[in-house]
């Protein structure tokens, strides 16, 4: 598409037709366009002589509802895509290169796609992810070629809503777009975004997140197969019930958590291995508990604590997911709290042992229970550790919960979040 056709086409006045499914909120459209709108013209700075074939993409953040570290166990969870994303522009090249340049970095990646293996070097850099969706995409037998894009996020970075995730399947949507005719599904382009992050980026993550930002809407996966796991829509039951998702930065270390991280799914699959699995998901609740004193000296204790807490996390997405759709939320609550209950005690990823004077996400759940007085429901959000919590807040109560928490946590630690129906996508423009 030329430029001054995308400029004519992104007005404030009249925004385009897809963004009632990527941004729920009508009042923020405006803001959205212009935001695009600048964005097109760093492009075009950026990017000189490569304005004829731009397009515009989006890819959202997610929020993890319940299932703590289930995913890469094959287990179960319940997610929603969010309506903060990163959008971008992009169009094609001819020259076998990926030159992304992100507004929130000064340097530009350049990724020459001729080289598809793991350099060392890029391990921990977004870089990484990009070469290894590339690698994903050739090696599954998809079309790969170069491109130059421009990006902005608004997914907040180390806020537990998978910014990362969200980059992984914003470039594998690109690269669907541009050289596979838009065909690649939305589990595959998850898929190769997980690919890149455990080969290339080095960090064990499960298929939660990448699949939270490329599928859309409120949902429960179960992942027991994770090649196809089986996805079931849940319609927008909070909405409907009152009740705002709300995320509360509470800060936390700067050090880093990737041996945090990498140290639960480890010690769970420890204890599958002793019971001749490789994955908790295949361990008979029953077994595990009559071998519970063999176990525990093989293993040690935190592995078993945390086999407990994915053994019980499991079944509790089970139950919350159909008493979502039974519209019964005094027992999706429920499950809530006793998710955060099992994510401090059991799982052991509220705070690190790292850093034992900062506890963040245990100060911010206690004063979220003492604002919510009973109603609503608190737990860890994410991968834990670093300082972010989930609530569910009824809307009576909304306005004073936020301001009592960032009277604490400071202004704008506190995001209420809208769940949007659409994945990670092109943005056609009305023309």
């Amino acid at each position: 598409m030329k430029l001054q056709t995308v400029r004519e086409c992104l007005r404030p006045e009249a925004p385009p037709a897809i963004f009632r499914q990527i941004y729920p909120d009508v009042s923020t459209h405006a803001d959205r366009v212009r935001r695009f709108a600048e964005l097109v013209e760093r492009f075009a700075a950026y990017f000189p002589g490569h304005e004829a074939g731009l397009r515009l993409f989006s890819a959202p953040g997610r929020t993890e509802v319940c299932g703590n570290h289930t995913d890469h166990q094959h287990g179960r969870v319940i997610c929603a895509t969010i309506d903060q994303d990163i959008i971008a522009v992009a169009a094609p090249t001819d020259d076998g290169i990926i030159r992304l340049k992100s507004e929130e970095y000064e340097n530009e990646d350049l990724i020459d796609l001729s080289r598809l293996e793991p350099v060392e070097e890029e391990s921990d850099h977004s870089a990484s992810l990009i070469r290894g969706v590339a690698a994903a995409f050739a090696a599954w037998g998809y079309k790969i070629g170069g491109f130059v894009a421009y990006t902005t996020s608004h997914v907040p970075p180390g806020s537990g809503l998978s910014s990362s995730a969200a980059f992984e399947v914003l470039v594998a949507t690109i690269m669907s777009e541009l050289y596979n005719e838009g065909k690649v599904d939305p589990v595959t382009r998850a898929r190769a975004g997980q690919y890149a992050e455990n080969v290339f980026f080095g960090k064990p993550s499960g298929l939660m997140d990448q699949c939270g930002s490329a599928v859309g809407g409120f949902m429960t996966i179960d992942f027991e197969n994770p090649k196809n796991p089986v996805i079931r829509a849940l319609g927008a039951p909070l909405e409907q019930g009152g009740l705002h998702v709300v995320i509360t930065r509470a800060g936390g270390t700067h050090a880093d958590l990737t041996p945090d991280y990498a140290a639960i799914p480890v010690e769970m699959r420890q204890v599958a291995a002793a019971l001749g699995h490789s994955v908790l998901r295949e361990v008979d609740p029953a077994r595990f508990y009559a071998d519970y004193a063999r176990l525990r000296a093989a293993v040690g204790d935190r592995a078993m604590l945390r086999a407990m807490h994915f053994l019980a996390e499991n079944e509790r997405v089970r139950i919350a997911a159909d008493a979502l759709e039974e519209a019964d939320l005094d027992c999706f609550l429920e499950q809530i709290r006793t998710s955060g209950r099992s994510s401090d005690m059991l799982l052991q990823n509220v705070w690190t042992a790292t850093s034992p004077r900062e506890q963040p996400i245990a100060v911010a759940t206690a004063l979220s229970e003492h604002l919510l007085a009973g109603a609503g429901a608190s737990r860890v959000h994410g991968g834990g550790f670093a300082g972010t919590m989930q609530s569910f807040v009824p809307e009576a109560l909304l306005a004073d919960y936020v301001a009592g928490m960032e009277a604490v946590f400071g202004k704008g630690s506190v995001l209420p979040i809208n769940v949007r129906p659409l994945g990670a996508c092109a943005v056609p423009l009305d023309i």
